[in-house]
């Protein structure tokens, strides 16, 4: 995500994954990373933790503290975690649930969507 490379973040996902977002809704990994990217200028991610479950050895969560830049150039950061299921056939992601506060971010992302 850092570098912006759109198949690069894809390949991380099966064929079919989704991705479960508080601002996007659910919707395909493809569909949801290509809106992600066509609202983005710049994201950095800096990675705080990483959660196993005990339960199940193909979930994993990460938090991490997010910079995003949007297209209209206003900067939101929040700390977030993404709640990642891997499906252990292909060691790749099939569900990404992202957790995070919108209260304070979604005005400014509404007002990006509006400018587009």
């Amino acid at each position: 995500m850092n570098q912006g490379n759109l198949n690069s973040v894809l390949a991380l996902f099966d064929k079919g994954a989704v991705v479960k977002s508080p601002l996007y809704g659910e919707m395909s990994a493809l569909k949801f990373y290509t809106d992600l990217f066509a609202d983005t200028t710049r994201s950095d991610t800096k990675l705080l933790n990483i959660f196993r479950s005990d339960s199940r050895n193909s979930a994993v969560a990460l938090h991490f503290h997010y910079s995003w830049t949007l297209k209209n150039g206003k900067v939101v950061e929040f700390e977030c975690v993404d709640v990642i299921e891997i499906n252990p056939d292909t060691n790749k992601i099939n569900t990404l649930k992202i957790i995070y506060d919108t209260a304070l971010l979604r005005d400014d992302f509404n007002n990006n969507k509006a400018l587009k």
